[in-house]
C-alpha cells in the first residue's frame, strides 16, 4: 500500500510540473527567488487597503466571524443582545443583512486618489470564507449573497479609472481552523452543549466540515489536500479573472506542514507567470507556513523594519481596527503621517487600511483623515514618491509605538529620502523658533560635498540656514507650511 502511495504522489506531481513546464517561474524557493520588485511598487510609497464583509454589519471589527461563537469575548455578549444566540442565528445569517446599499467605487477611488494613493488594495476574502467577487468555486461570494454584486471587479473598475494600481489581499488559508468554531457549542450556562449552526450542519461550504481540526485562529500549517487544493482554485481564478498588480497573502507560504508549502508556492509562481509587474507580499511568520528570502515583497502587520532594508518591503497598518468597529477609536492624522515618512526612509511602502461601514460608506473621521492626508502629500509628495533611502534613514532617538494614537516625534526626529541631486529631511514635530541641526550633514562627513540650497516646501519665501562645522542647521519661518511634518529641500550634489 505504501508503494503505491509513493507512485501516486510521484505521478501528482509530475501532472502539476507539466502546468509549469512553459513558464518562467515554477513552484520552488530557487525559481521563485527570480523575483524583482517592480519600479512601479518601489515609486508609489502609498496605498490604502480595506476589509469588508458580512461582519462589517455588527461594527464589532473583522474577526466577529469567530468570536461571536467564543463565549468569553464581547463580541459574543454583543451577538446576544442584538441577533441572538448562535445556535439560532449565526454568521451566516449576517450575510442578507450586508447589502452595501450605498456603495459608490467612484468617489472612494476619488478620495482615495486624493488622499495621496498610488495603489488600492481591497479585502478580497477574509478568513470568514466569504468570498467578494464572482466566485467560480465556491458558492459563498457576494454576487449570490448579501449585497449580490462583483464588488472586487467594481472596486477594480473604479481603481483603475482613477489611474492607481489594483491589488487584492486575501486572508482565506486559516479558515478550514479558524471558522471551525461555528462547528462546536458552548461550554457552560443555559445552552450548554446545544450545537451552534455548524455543528447543526447549516452553512455547509462556509464553515468548514469538522474532520476534527483544531479550532486555532494562526494559517493552520497543515491541512487537508481538499482544502489546499480549494483554496488554490478560488485564489488563482481571482488572479486570472481580475488581473491585480498587488497579492497579499495573511500568513507566510500556506500549508508548510503538508507539501512543503508547495500548493502555496503553485498560486505565487501563477501569479508572477500571469502579472509580470506583479508585487506579491507575505509576511515572515514561519510558525504559519514557509518562509524564505528573495521569493516575495516582505509585509509587516503593525510594525516596520527599524533599518533600511535593501528590497523594497512593505507594512500593512490601520487608521483603526481593520473592520468597522464602533468601539475603536482612530490615529490622528499627525500620526499617519509620521508612520508613513518613517518607513519611507527605510525602503517601505505604507498600505493603510480604512475601516468602511456595510453600507458602503465611510464615516466623517476616517474621511478627515483621507483629507489631511491628501493636503499633506499636495506639498510634501516629491519627497516621498519616487524617492530612494539615504545611507541613513534618519536622527532622533524617540520609537513609534506599533499601535498608537497620537505621534511621540518630535523636531530632534528627522527623516532621510533622496532623489537626484536632493535630499529630503522630514522634521517630524514644528520646531517653532528653534533652530534644528541635522548632524548627519556636518561637512565632516565625507560622504556629500557642498550644500548648494535649502528650501521649506510649501514656504515661498527663503528660510536661514548654515553649514555649521557640528551640522546642516536650518531656522524655520514663523508660519508652519502645513500641519503635519515638514519637509526640507536640500540641494545637495553628488561628489
Amino acid at each position: 500500500m505504501r508503494r503505491h502511495l509513493v507512485i501516486a504522489t510521484v505521478i501528482a506531481v509530475s501532472v502539476s510540473d507539466a502546468a509549469y513546464a512553459e513558464e518562467r517561474f515554477q513552484p520552488t524557493v530557487g525559481s521563485l527567488r527570480q523575483y524583482e520588485c517592480p519600479e512601479w511598487f518601489r515609486d508609489a510609497k502609498f496605498g490604502i487597503y480595506l476589509h469588508w464583509g458580512p461582519y462589517s454589519v455588527a461594527e464589532q471589527g473583522e474577526w466577529y466571524a469567530r468570536k461571536m461563537y467564543d463565549e468569553t469575548t464581547p463580541e459574543y455578549k454583543h451577538h446576544l443582545e442584538n441577533y441572538g444566540h448562535p445556535s439560532e442565528h449565526g454568521y451566516k445569517d449576517l450575510i442578507p443583512m450586508w447589502k452595501a446599499e450605498n456603495f459608490d467605487p467612484d468617489s472612494l477611488l476619488a478620495l482615495f486618489k486624493r488622499a495621496g494613493a498610488r495603489y488600492f488594495c481591497p479585502c478580497a476574502v477574509h478568513h470568514d470564507n466569504f468570498d467578494l467577487w464572482d466566485s467560480k468555486h465556491h458558492k459563498w461570494n457576494s454576487v449570490n449573497m448579501g449585497p449580490k454584486k462583483d464588488l472586487i471587479g467594481m472596486w477594480r473598475k473604479a481603481t483603475l479609472k482613477a489611474g492607481l494600481r489594483f491589488g487584492v489581499t486575501t486572508h482565506l488559508s486559516r479558515s478550514y481552523s479558524w471558522l471551525n468554531v461555528a462547528n462546536q457549542a458552548d461550554t457552560q450556562g443555559p445552552k450548554q452543549g446545544v450545537p451552534y449552526d455548524g455543528a447543526q450542519g447549516k452553512a455547509k461550504g462556509l464553515y468548514p466540515p469538522n474532520d476534527g481540526q483544531s479550532t486555532h485562529p494562526r494559517a493552520p500549517l497543515s491541512a487537508p489536500k481538499w482544502w489546499r487544493d480549494h483554496w488554490a482554485r478560488r485564489v488563482k481564478q481571482l488572479i486570472d479573472d481580475y488581473q491585480p498588480d498587488h497579492l497579499y497573502f495573511d500568513c507566510a507560504v500556506p500549508f508548510r506542514g503538508d507539501d512543503r508549502g508547495r500548493t502555496g508556492m503553485g498560486v505565487i509562481a501563477h501569479f508572477y507567470n500571469k502579472r509580470p509587474e506583479g508585487v506579491m507580499c507575505i509576511k515572515e511568520r514561519p510558525w504559519q507556513g514557509l518562509y524564505a528570502d528573495g521569493i516575495t515583497t516582505l509585509d509587516y502587520e503593525r510594525g516596520k523594519a527599524s533599518h533600511i532594508l535593501n528590497e523594497p518591503w512593505q507594512t500593512d497598518d490601520s487608521i483603526g481596527s481593520w473592520g468597522y468597529n464602533e468601539n475603536t477609536p482612530y490615529t490622528t492624522s499627525d500620526a499617519v503621517v509620521d508612520k508613513i515618512i518613517d518607513i519611507v526612509s527605510k525602503n517601505g511602502n505604507m498600505l493603510l487600511n480604512i475601516p468602511i461601514r456595510a453600507d458602503g460608506t465611510l464615516d466623517e473621521t476616517a474621511t478627515g483623515i483621507l483629507e489631511d492626508l491628501g493636503e499633506w502629500f499636495h506639498i510634501n509628495g516629491e519627497g516621498i514618491y519616487a524617492t530612494r533611502p539615504w545611507y541613513v534613514y534618519g536622527e532622533g532617538k524617540t520609537e513609534m509605538p506599533h499601535k498608537t494614537i497620537e505621534s511621540p516625534f518630535t523636531f530632534k526626529d528627522i527623516r532621510y529620502t533622496t532623489k537626484s541631486e536632493f535630499l529630503y529631511a522630514f522634521v517630524l514635530d514644528w520646531p517653532g523658533r528653534r533652530t534644528v541641526e541635522m548632524q548627519f550633514l556636518a561637512p565632516g562627513n565625507h560622504r556629500i560635498g557642498e550644500i548648494k540650497s535649502v528650501e521649506l516646501l510649501g514656504h515661498d519665501s527663503d528660510i536661514g540656514w548654515e553649514h555649521h562645522p557640528d551640522g546642516l542647521r536650518v531656522t524655520f519661518p514663523r508660519r508652519r507650511p502645513c500641519d503635519f511634518a515638514y519637509c526640507l529641500k536640500i540641494h545637495l550634489p553628488k561628489k
